[in-house]
């Protein structure tokens, strides 16, 4: 009976979010069809739609998600490989930290958008130079991410775990990386968004496809529709990859349950 209440209480709550999203839309379409605002400066959903589905019969639309998913992906899992051990071995390591510190410390403040123009003298206008805008946007907050979540175990847990004869290797791998990895997981998902933002910030300066370069021509040929169409999708893309995320991140914690 309790369960059936809260399932009626978790539908209501979903329609509710509906019938909101549906009136934005309707005033946002109203207002724009009154000649209240100049759809050359914000067009109406229908315009949008509209603009999309063209988009779609080219086969653009699909390029350009795929292409800025596609570098993302490359990014972000290259930064989860390095900051994961790294970050592990400067949360338990005084003398690593003592290390790695100075260099974290001047790399933390430094923006993705930084790195352009020295990645485009690298690497040119590749998609080489992409991954790694997107790579450096994200490596550094995944690594204090990490690091903050080992400092975080218990110290009496390992100090235990070596009283009954573990060693180094059985503490990291029964102790440090159980305790540490829901508060990794949920920093990853973070970066997963930031790195969004990376990419977008790459494809807008230079790029032949992708999400970012699709705003960026739009502005270019006074487009409204698809800079905020753009808009839309980097929206929808961000939320669909959270939601792949979250179920990954319940079936790796599933001991948490």
């Amino acid at each position: 009976m309790a369960e059936k209440k809260e399932w009626l209480q978790g539908g209501a709550l979903v329609t509710l979010s509906a019938v909101s999203l549906l009136a934005f839309l309707l005033v946002w379409e109203g207002v724009c069809r009154a000649g209240v605002v100049d759809a050359v400066f914000l067009p109406a959903p229908s315009q949008i739609l509209g603009r999309a589905l063209r988009m779609w019969e080219q086969d653009t639309l699909v390029i350009n998600i795929l292409a800025s998913a596609r570098r993302v992906m490359v990014g972000f899992l290259a930064a989860v490989l390095v900051s994961i051990p790294l970050g592990i071995m400067l949360g338990t390591s005084k003398v690593a930290r003592a290390v790695f510190d100075p260099i974290l410390s001047f790399l933390r403040p430094l923006p993705s958008m930084s790195w352009i123009p020295l990645t485009l003298l690298w690497f040119g206008i590749t998609e080489t130079q992409k991954y790694s805008i997107v790579f450096m946007g994200a490596v550094t907050p995944a690594l204090l991410y990490v690091i903050e979540a080992t400092q975080g175990i218990d110290p009496l847990l390992i100090r235990a775990a070596r009283n009954l004869g573990a060693n180094r290797w059985q503490v990291m791998r029964e102790v440090v990386l159980p305790g540490c990895m829901p508060q990794i997981l949920s920093g990853m998902k973070v970066i997963l968004g930031l790195s969004w933002t990376c990419v977008i910030s790459a494809e807008l300066v230079a790029a032949k496809e992708g999400l970012g370069f699709m705003i960026m021509n739009g502005k270019e040929f006074f487009q409204t529709d698809t800079v905020v169409l753009g808009m839309v999708l980097i929206s929808f893309t961000v939320l669909i990859t959270d939601i792949v995320f979250r179920l990954i991140q319940r079936s790796v914690l599933s001991w948490q349950k």
